[in-house]
């Protein structure tokens, strides 16, 4: 069964453990797959997830579609966080207006099928814009308007998330996962301080930290973990959250030994959530069993002092000071 954690300032429960839909119903690069889609869905509804996040760019807004399509059909809700920003050409912090936000929104909930977007967040825009007081206040106009229950901020770094404070953010989704620690040392007393929810994305290191992968592994050419290791398309820490691809292996192998399995997936999730400032966590999945594999972290029971330790130790041993400075 996945518990529920509550976004304090709409006062709105979710599932701890989300679904995250940048992959929705395809493997990465491959063509959208709309009855894939909806298992995928299906499973995630049938295993009491009501979190799902996706992004009005994700699979050129089949993803949203899709999502909308599954409510519809199934006369259910999901709570639904979208993502605005990233289909700005060129994506520069000039380009992000009032207007712009707007028009996004609206063709967000006309995907969506929907009257209302749940909550809305900035996708992971130039660091300026968390300081752009006009984009803000077209947001709280929205809100006052009935177009959004809630906004946020989806960021790539600590110090971005911590500039966006300053507004009635109800959510900071950022990256967070074993390789990726910084956030609970600088940002998440601040979250909790201002009851502003923490969404955990990438938390399996765009699968690295599932265990599953070894030096031989292959990725498809349209696979941005074959074209985007140096953050040649977009930011380096959204691949494998910015580690080394063989150095995170040494490092997967040590998070095996101290866990004592080769599936690392239920201890990875369970990890994020230990930190109470997480309000939900959103591995994707590309098929339906991945949706349960994904789940089975609600079941574990709650990682050890040792455990804990553990993972910072191997973490300052091996990822500290390639990813800390960065992001």
């Amino acid at each position: 069964m996945v518990n529920k954690r509550v976004f304090k300032q709409i006062n709105q429960p979710v599932s701890e453990i989300g679904l995250g839909t940048w992959q929705l119903g395809t493997k990465w690069g491959d063509p959208f797959n709309e009855k894939e889609a909806e298992k995928i869905l299906q499973t995630a509804y049938e295993n009491n997830i009501n979190l799902i996040d996706t992004a009005d760019i994700y699979n050129d807004g089949e993803s949203e579609k899709a999502i909308g399509q599954f409510m519809k059909n199934n006369a259910t809700d999901f709570f639904v966080v979208t993502k605005c920003g990233r289909g700005l050409n060129p994506h520069t912090a000039e380009m992000y207006t009032p207007e712009a936000i707007e028009k996004f929104a609206e063709a967000s909930l006309k995907r969506l099928q929907i009257e209302k977007l749940d909550m809305l967040l900035l996708h992971c825009p130039p660091s300026s814009v968390y300081k752009k007081d006009a984009i803000f206040t077209k947001l709280d106009k929205m809100q006052q308007a009935g177009k959004i229950l809630s906004y946020g901020v989806s960021v790539e770094k600590v110090s971005e998330a911590l500039d966006a404070t300053i507004y009635p953010i109800a959510a900071v989704e950022i990256i967070f996962n074993m390789f990726r620690l910084k956030p609970a040392e600088d940002l998440f007393s601040k979250l909790k301080a201002e009851n502003i929810g923490a969404i955990a994305r990438v938390p399996l290191a765009s699968g690295l930290l599932t265990g599953k992968y070894t030096p031989q592994t292959t990725f498809g050419k349209d696979d941005h973990r074959s074209f985007n290791r140096n953050g040649e398309a977009f930011d380096k820490g959204e691949t494998f959250s910015g580690v080394d691809y063989d150095l995170g292996l040494q490092a997967v192998a040590e998070l095996k030994a101290l866990f004592e399995t080769d599936n690392l997936i239920p201890y990875a999730l369970k990890w994020i959530l230990m930190h109470d400032a997480i309000t939900t966590v959103i591995p994707g999945a590309s098929n339906n069993q991945q949706v349960i594999a994904n789940v089975a972290a609600a079941s574990i029971p709650d990682l050890t002092t040792a455990q804990m330790t553990g993972v910072k130790k191997i973490y300052d041993q091996y990822i500290r000071k390639q990813v800390h400075p960065n992001w």
